[in-house]
């Protein structure tokens, strides 16, 4: 049996986002300084905003704004998947904690896709 979602905590999509954003901050405190205020602070900003835009698009009324924060933490969600490529490909993370990180966004984009296929098939009907 299903539990009933009553909050934005309890969207899978967003728990696994948010493992995407705990992680994002373990590997990121051990970028160089000099990160800080580049790389460090993008990939924060980047991956807290996919979860901010879940959480902000569960609580609107309409399925046109749901869909229309959902798209944005897509769009957060594919930054975060560039930036992971460019700290793979100047040596702040290796090849296999790059594939890890990888497949969680690979997982989160799955789900938000999903979310936002049924949430425009409600806006439509």
């Amino acid at each position: 049996m299903q539990e009933s979602i009553k909050n934005f905590t309890d969207l899978r999509v967003w728990k696994e986002a948010h493992s995407l954003v705990l992680l994002i901050y373990k590997i990121t405190k051990k970028f160089p300084k000099d990160e800080v205020f580049g790389l460090i602070s993008q990939l924060r900003r980047a991956a807290v905003s996919v979860t901010s835009n879940i959480a902000e698009g569960f609580s609107r009324q309409s399925y046109a704004e749901k869909v229309q924060f959902y798209s944005l933490a897509l769009g957060s969600l594919t930054e975060v998947q560039s930036q992971l490529f460019i700290a793979r490909d100047v040596g702040h993370i290796n090849k296999l904690l790059f594939n890890e990180i990888s497949e969680q966004t690979i997982d989160v984009h799955k789900l938000l896709n999903a979310f936002i296929k049924k949430s425009k098939s409600i806006r439509d009907s």
